[in-house]
């Protein structure tokens, strides 16, 4: 692995999550990419992030749903990196973050299995930019098309709540299948200039 791979692996692999397709694809292509047209050098950070998130458009849908699927599920809690962890919870420091109620963890995992049975192969991500877990759960149920049910029930959703495969499915690679990729993609890059910032914040 020459010098600017390590670097750039060391880099990525901070800004995104780390995947096998980060390393054996995105990397090399990202280096080609700036061999070939040099990063602007006045945030060549953002600016990296903004290459690899142009090259990762450019993949086809198999590729790009392998690359996001390295990001956890909202309210996952297992195997979360550091990074993770903070942004789930609002931004918050270790020390200072409120725990996620029960129901609203109950709530996530119920809406990440409906929405990757709606999405088949897909992942949902967004960019949390300081919000709570209950916040995003109901932009969850928004894009899903399904009710508030913490909001009427706070001791749990009704019984007749909606299952997974009880929902209608969107057909893979369709116009609306693809546009939810495309902007997974893009809150995947949110996230990475989101860490970038709040790394140049400990360093200052």
């Amino acid at each position: 692995m020459s010098d600017d791979q390590t670097e750039l692996t060391s880099i990525l692999t901070q800004l995104f999550e780390h995947s096998d397709i980060l390393i054996n694809k995105l990397i090399p292509e990202l280096l080609h990419s700036i061999q070939d047209t040099p990063l602007d050098t006045t945030d060549r950070t953002n600016a990296l992030i903004d290459r690899a998130i142009a090259i990762i458009h450019a993949w086809n849908a198999d590729d790009q749903a392998q690359f996001i699927i390295a990001h956890p599920r909202i309210g996952e809690n297992k195997q979360l990196s550091a990074l993770s962890a903070k942004e789930q919870s609002g931004g918050l420091s270790a020390t200072a973050r409120v725990e996620t109620p029960p129901e609203v963890l109950e709530r996530l995992g119920h809406l990440n299995a409906c929405y990757e049975h709606v999405y088949s192969g897909l992942r949902y991500i967004t960019f949390v930019n300081g919000r709570s877990r209950a916040a995003i759960a109901r932009e969850m149920e928004d894009t899903l098309q399904l009710g508030h049910p913490l909001e009427s029930y706070p001791n749990g959703p009704p019984l007749n709540e909606p299952m997974p495969e009880s929902l209608s499915c969107v057909a893979k690679g369709s116009e609306e299948w693809s546009n939810e990729l495309g902007r997974a993609v893009d809150d995947v890059g949110k996230i990475a200039k989101s860490r970038q910032k709040t790394a140049k914040q400990v360093m200052d």
